[in-house]
């Protein structure tokens, strides 16, 4: 079942994420999903989901996610990952850089029956910020 959980993950991200294929939102992503995104965007449900997905790709349409590491542990999945991509659409405020950014982060994931049912996602959004020119909050 733990590998079942680690390759459902990797499935996620190398075609969802990595090759854009929407189908898998309807093949792995539970109705009633809960997601909380590190770019500050937190949806209920699939269709919700669908649209956090869409505004990625604007903003970073070669968004890519390189598994650096998977833990599996009962119904739970963390992988810990390298995002990249090159900023062409609006993100935080910023208008589209043409930036290459790159910044670390990690996901934990719930499973039951073949679908994520719970996604958190905490990324190194400063760095990102900071990458594309947009305001970071200072700190005295």
């Amino acid at each position: 079942m733990l590998d079942d959980n680690k390759k459902l993950i990797h499935h996620y991200y190398d075609d969802l994420w990595n090759r854009w294929d929407d189908a898998v939102i309807d093949e792995i992503i539970a109705p009633d999903i809960q997601f909380r995104g590190s770019l500050g965007v937190t949806v209920a449900g699939r269709s919700k989901f669908r649209g956090y997905v869409a505004q990625v790709r604007a903003a970073f349409p070669d968004f890519h996610n390189h598994v650096e590491e998977l833990l599996a542990e009962g119904d739970g999945v963390m992988a810990r990952l390298t995002y990249s991509g090159t900023h062409l659409g609006e993100l935080y405020g910023a208008a589209p850089t043409g930036k290459r950014v790159e910044y670390g982060g990690i996901a934990l994931f719930k499973i039951s029956d073949g679908r994520i049912t719970s996604g958190l996602v905490y990324g190194d959004t400063i760095g990102l910020m900071r990458q594309v020119g947009a305001p970071t909050p200072e700190i005295s």
